[in-house]
C-alpha cells in the first residue's frame, strides 16, 4: 500500500464509507449524516437527488454479539415482507464496511426508543392518533402471520417442527449464546428450566414472527411502516402477541386486551390466553439475554447501565408472569421490604461527584453527542447507588440464599453458584419458593435503583398487567 493509500485509510470513518456507498448505490449527493441514539449504530443520511431532497436510514450491527441472526437476515425478511404487501421501508442493499444496510427513511411522528432509563425520566404516553395506528398494526400483524413460512426458507428464520421447537427454537438459540459465554446465572437457569418444562403441547401451527412485536412508525392515525424485524423467526403467533405485554409500559401500548381483541377479529382465530401467558414468560426471559451479553462483553460504546436496568426490570416482570400462571400473590412476598438508610462514605461520594462533574463538562461535538455523554455519566451514578445500598443488597441476598440451601455462602459469586446448583436439582415443587426468592431480590434492586422517596408509580415498580382473567 502506498503512503497516500495508508493516509486515506487512516482517515476512513463509518460516516465517510456510508456517504460513498449511498451516493453510489442510491444516487445523489449526501448533504448531511448523523448517528442516532439507539442500541446499535444507525445513521440518518440526507441527500439531494435530481433536484429533490431524500433521506435514507442506514442500520449497522451492534457493538456486541447479542443477536443470533445476521444483519443480512433482517434485510431479507424486510424484502419478503415488502413483497407480501406488508408496509416496511424499501431496502437498497448491504454495504460491507461498515456492515450495514440502507433503507428509505420514513417520515413519521416521534416514537419511543424503548429504553428503560429514558422511560423512567419521562413516562411513555400514547395519543389517540397512535392508538388508531396501533389498531391498524394489529391488522397488518394478522396478515403477516398468514404469510406461508416457506417464503422464509432461504433466511435464518428456521424451520421448527412440533410444539416444542415451535415454542422454543428461538429461545434456545439465545440460551446457547449465554452457555457459550459461561454466563448462565441462577435466575436464567431457573427461567429456562421452567419454560422447557411447561411447553404448550397442543400448539403446532408455525408462522413468521417479528420476534419483538409492536415496533412501528405512525403518521397521525396512519400506520407508516413496520420496522425492526432483526429477531424475525418462525414460531407461535402467541409469542408476538406476548411482546405487547412485555413492552408495555416502557413503551405505552394503550389498552393491550383491546389490541388482542382487534387482532382476534382481524385474524379470525381465537387467542389462547394461557399460551399467551406462557409466551409472555418466554419473551421476557429471552429479552434479558441481550442486556446480559451487553454487560459482560468488553466493547467500546453501548449503554452498560441501561443493560443492567433492563435485566432487573425485565426479570422482575418475568417472575410476575410466572406468578400469575402459578397463582402466587407476589405483593405479599415483598410487603416487608423497605429501602434502608444509605451507607455513609463521604470521601468516596466526593470522588464520584467529582467524576460526574468532569464528565458533564466534557465538550459535545458531532462525534460525541450529549446523549453519549449522559450514557458515560450513568456509570459513576450507578456506582454511587452501589456505594449507598450495595452492602444491604449483598447481605440480604446471602441471608436468603443461605436459608434456602441450608448454608450461608461466603460471597455473591458463591451464592449464585450454590443457588444455580440448587435450581438444577430442583423439581416443580420448588418453583414457588424460587419465584419468591428471586422476586424479593429483584424488588430490592428496583428499590435501590429508584432511590429513597420514589413514588409508587415509578416505572421500576409497575407490575405486569394480568391477562388470564381478562375478557378477550
Amino acid at each position: 500500500m502506498s503512503n497516500n493509500s495508508t493516509e486515506l485509510a487512516s482517515h476512513e470513518t463509518p460516516e465517510r464509507s456510508v456517504t460513498e456507498w449511498i451516493e453510489k448505490h442510491v444516487g445523489g449527493r449526501v448533504t448531511a449524516i448523523r448517528q442516532l441514539r439507539r442500541w446499535r449504530p444507525i445513521w440518518r443520511v440526507d441527500l439531494e437527488q435530481n433536484g429533490s431532497n431524500k433521506t435514507v436510514l442506514v442500520k449497522s450491527v451492534r457493538a456486541w454479539a447479542c443477536l443470533d441472526y445476521s444483519l443480512k437476515h433482517e434485510m431479507q425478511c424486510m424484502q419478503i415482507l415488502e413483497k407480501n404487501d406488508i408496509p416496511v421501508p424499501h431496502v437498497y442493499g448491504m454495504m460491507e464496511s461498515p456492515e450495514a444496510f440502507a433503507m428509505d427513511w420514513v417520515d413519521a411522528d416521534d416514537r419511543d426508543p424503548g429504553l428503560v432509563a429514558q422511560a423512567i425520566e419521562e413516562k411513555s404516553r400514547i395519543s389517540a392518533e397512535r392508538w388508531a395506528a396501533s389498531l391498524a398494526y394489529m391488522e397488518v400483524l394478522a396478515r403477516m402471520h398468514k404469510i406461508p413460512v416457506s417464503e422464509f426458507a432461504n433466511t435464518e428464520a428456521g424451520n421448527p417442527i412440533g410444539s416444542e421447537e415451535i415454542s422454543l427454537a428461538h429461545y434456545n438459540r439465545y440460551m446457547k449464546m449465554l452457555e457459550d459465554r459461561d454466563a448462565v446465572d441462577a435466575i436464567m437457569e431457573f427461567f429456562t428450566r421452567w419454560i422447557r418444562r411447561n411447553v404448550p403441547r397442543h400448539r403446532n401451527r408455525p408462522a413468521f414472527l417479528t420476534g419483538d412485536c409492536g415496533q412501528f412508525l405512525s403518521r397521525g392515525t396512519e400506520l407508516a411502516a413496520v420496522l425492526d424485524v432483526e429477531l424475525g423467526h418462525i414460531g407461535d403467533p402467541m409469542y408476538d402477541l406476548a411482546c405487547f405485554r412485555g413492552r408495555h409500559p416502557v413503551e405505552n401500548m394503550g389498552d393491550v386486551p383491546a389490541l388482542y381483541r382487534h387482532y382476534q377479529e382481524a385474524s379470525g382465530e381465537r387467542i389462547d390466553l394461557p399460551v399467551l401467558a406462557y409466551h409472555t414468560v418466554v419473551f421476557l426471559a429471552q429479552a434479558i439475554i441481550g442486556p446480559i451479553i451487553a454487560m459482560i462483553e468488553k466493547h467500546p460504546g453501548g449503554d452498560w447501565v441501561e443493560g443492567l436496568l433492563q435485566v432487573i426490570f425485565i426479570a422482575r416482570r418475568t417472575l410476575e408472569g410466572m406468578g400469575e400462571i402459578l397463582d402466587v400473590p407476589l405483593d405479599d412476598v415483598v410487603a416487608d421490604i423497605e429501602l434502608p438508610a444509605a451507607h455513609v462514605a463521604p470521601v468516596e461520594e466526593m470522588a464520584f461527584d467529582k467524576l460526574l462533574s468532569e464528565i458533564q463538562h466534557l465538550p459535545i461535538s458531532e462525534g460525541f453527542a450529549e446523549w453519549q455523554r449522559n450514557v458515560l455519566a450513568s456509570l459513576p451514578q450507578f456506582l454511587l447507588t452501589q456505594l449507598r445500598y450495595g452492602r444491604w443488597l449483598e447481605e440480604e441476598d446471602l441471608r436468603e440464599v443461605g436459608e434456602l440451601v441450608g448454608r450461608r455462602p461466603a460471597d455473591l459469586k458463591e451464592a449464585d453458584k450454590v443457588l444455580k446448583d440448587f435450581v438444577e436439582k430442583a423439581g416443580p415443587d420448588q418453583d414457588i419458593a424460587l419465584i419468591k426468592l428471586f422476586y424479593r431480590r429483584m424488588r430490592r434492586q428496583c428499590l435501590a435503583f429508584a432511590g429513597p422517596d420514589a413514588p409508587e408509580d415509578h416505572l421500576l415498580f409497575i407490575k405486569l398487567e394480568p391477562i388470564l382473567n381478562v375478557q378477550i
